[in-house]
């Protein structure tokens, strides 16, 4: 009996052989992506936050892996980053993880959860249920951002919070769903042309 991960099928899926193996590169992987993406950032101003791809490679995850491995590999990076060089700017340490933007890392393992299990129910494979599951993902990641940086940086002060940890950034991330929503269900579409489906 082979160990596998139980998963519902996913993008992967159709093209991956399944094995507990395969499963393990691609948590690997999604954790090494949101690495990469992480390192695609800059700031404006004083704001603690800064503008990364970390979300869009997240929800690619998420939407490719499922809800277990998406989680999984999020749950690795976290992990990783407390050795490793891995979070924004180069960042890496517990303190990252109970910082200003502590709320993001883990709101980053709900989201891939979130939206793996809205791409096991076929919400991948077309582009409008994929907007809608990035905005759930994105979502996510809001609240428990907003969230945190209220607490630890506000005293509490959800408004400064949303004011600094979210309306500053609408705009970038719904570019990021939008490319998201158009990449799955591309990946889908090339998949099924293949597979002559």
């Amino acid at each position: 009996m082979s160990m596998t991960l139980t998963v519902k099928p996913t993008l992967v899926d159709r093209i991956v052989p399944n094995s507990f193996a395969a499963d393990i590169a691609l948590v690997i992987g999604g954790a090494a992506l949101t690495a990469i993406a992480a390192q695609l950032s800059f700031k404006i101003g004083d704001n603690p936050v800064p503008f990364t791809l970390q979300t869009l490679a997240v929800l690619l995850v998420g939407a490719s892996l499922g809800s277990v491995r998406g989680l999984l590999s999020m749950a690795l990076y976290l992990v990783a980053g407390i050795f490793l060089p891995v979070y924004s700017n180069g960042a890496h340490g517990i303190a990252e993880l109970v910082g200003a933007t502590g709320g993001y890392l883990f709101g980053f393992a709900v989201a891939a959860y979130l939206v793996g299990l809205l791409a096991e129910v076929k919400f991948s494979s077309h582009v409008a249920k994929m907007l809608v599951t990035s905005l759930v993902g994105t979502a996510a990641i809001y609240v428990l951002g907003v969230s945190v940086l209220s607490f630890t940086v506000f005293k509490g002060d959800f408004g400064l919070g949303i004011k600094y940890g979210m309306l500053p950034f609408l705009a970038w991330d719904a570019v990021k769903a939008l490319i998201a929503a158009g990449l799955v269900p591309g990946a889908w579409a090339l998949v099924k042309k293949v597979k002559g489906e």
